[in-house]
């Protein structure tokens, strides 16, 4: 198996993500954690020790990481502002790498509190998150993360957590309004675990550092850690996995492979003319595909099943012009691997005129050609002519121009 240079670090937060999880997770990689305590001596505080214990989650071996702090009152929950917090790092001699990217992941975070509360990110006064071992959390990672470089990191979908919670300010839903702020855009979930599984902090750094999220990309896997929650739960466990590997070469031949979004809805009141309109606006903003099948729906009405590819950061676009265009109150998504040719397009001349061709192929092989339909319609119009007549003599003129030597008349 060929296999390319440049790391992919894959994270599956089925259980959900925390800060703590994913520096034990990175930890059980092979960091050293005495390389990640002489690193975050160069932060302006003290007051703590960092351990790394073993344990189980459901029978899967794990590493725990804790910050275990001197003062429990005086240090884990001292209220620092976010001003505060990215003078700390910056003014550090951290490397400008971990420095960056912890001031953006505690931004992020900034923003988030800010839009809740109604305040720009400067005057947000972390709580939780200002705690010693947040901090920790977030710059460690960012550590931990810089003795893997060069590295990208993909995620699959978020197991969020459901059900409520305790914090400062009382009794939230879970998960926590921040967290539902940080993972705007990005796949979320739940299923019949309760509680939070993700936090703030996790969110924050899964948003910071994931280039993409999707499925598990092929890759030659290198190694594999496992970062423990702290809580047991029932029947699943409580782990984030994160896969180390190199990223496995496209083999000669394949299709190319690409992840989209695929959108579906369900309508059984709309005019079939609002259907046209919907098809011309998605195509227009970038929908690799729209497609619609008859239904039956409930009540034994007629209806259609809409369905809508596009690319995973199209998905918010995507669903908006579904709601605004179309009559339906709700849409489902899933995200796929798609696997498509190379394209093409050539221009051949017939005795109508000039009409191009697509063309799909794999490694310089053609499989594949058509006749665009627009280009043969627009002479059908010109000419006067039937379309099939068209579509036959760009077909004719295109087996032409493959033909090698010089009876190729229809070459442009």
């Amino acid at each position: 198996m060929d296999c390319r240079p440049g790391r992919i670090l894959y994270l599956e937060p089925s259980s959900g993500i925390s800060g703590d999880m994913l520096l034990g997770a990175l930890l059980d990689l092979g960091i050293e954690l005495a390389r990640l305590e002489e690193e975050l001596r160069r932060l302006p505080f003290h007051g703590y020790t960092l351990a790394l214990h073993p344990c189980s989650r459901a029978g899967i071996r794990a590493s725990k990481f804790h910050v275990h702090c001197e003062d429990h009152g005086a240090h884990s929950h001292h209220h620092r502002s976010f001003k505060e917090i990215r003078e700390m790092i910056a003014g550090s001699d951290l490397s400008g790498s971990v420095r960056g990217k912890s001031v953006a992941a505690f931004h992020r975070l900034a923003e988030a509190e800010g839009r809740i509360h109604n305040r720009p990110p400067d005057d947000v006064h972390f709580h939780e998150v200002g705690a010693i071992d947040s901090i920790v959390d977030i710059v460690g990672s960012m550590i931990a993360l810089e003795e893997l470089m060069p590295v990208r990191v993909i995620s699959a979908a978020v197991n969020v957590g459901q059900g409520t919670l305790e914090c400062r300010h009382g009794i939230y839903p879970a998960p926590a309004p921040a967290t539902v702020e940080l993972l705007k855009g990005c796949p979320v979930y739940t299923n019949a675990v309760s509680g939070e599984l993700t936090t703030p902090t996790g969110a924050a750094l899964l948003v910071a550092l994931a280039e993409s999220f999707g499925s598990l990309p092929p890759m030659c896997v290198e190694r594999i850690g496992y970062g423990a929650g702290d809580r047991e739960i029932p029947g699943a466990a409580n782990v984030l996995r994160a896969t180390l590997g190199n990223p496995v070469a496209q083999p000669p031949g394949e299709p190319v492979r690409r992840q989209v979004a695929v959108i579906e809805a369900s309508v059984d009141d709309m005019s079939p003319q609002l259907y046209g309109h919907f098809l011309e606006r998605a195509l227009a903003a970038g929908a690799l595909d729209v497609s619609v099948v008859a239904a039956q729906m409930k009540k034994n009405r007629p209806g259609m099943q809409l369905t809508l590819l596009c690319s995973p950061e199209q998905l918010d676009a995507m669903a908006g012009l579904i709601f605004a265009e179309t009559t339906t109150i709700g849409i489902r998504y899933t995200f796929a691997e798609r696997r498509t040719l190379d394209r093409a397009f050539q221009q051949v001349q017939t005795e109508f005129g000039a009409v191009t061709i697509k063309v799909s192929s794999v490694s310089g092989t053609r499989l594949n050609f058509a006749p665009e339909y627009e280009s043969c319609r627009r002479l059908a119009l010109e000419k006067h002519v039937a379309l099939k007549d068209v579509m036959a003599a760009a077909s004719r003129a295109y087996l032409e121009f493959e033909r090698p030597g010089p009876s190729s008349p229809g070459r442009e």
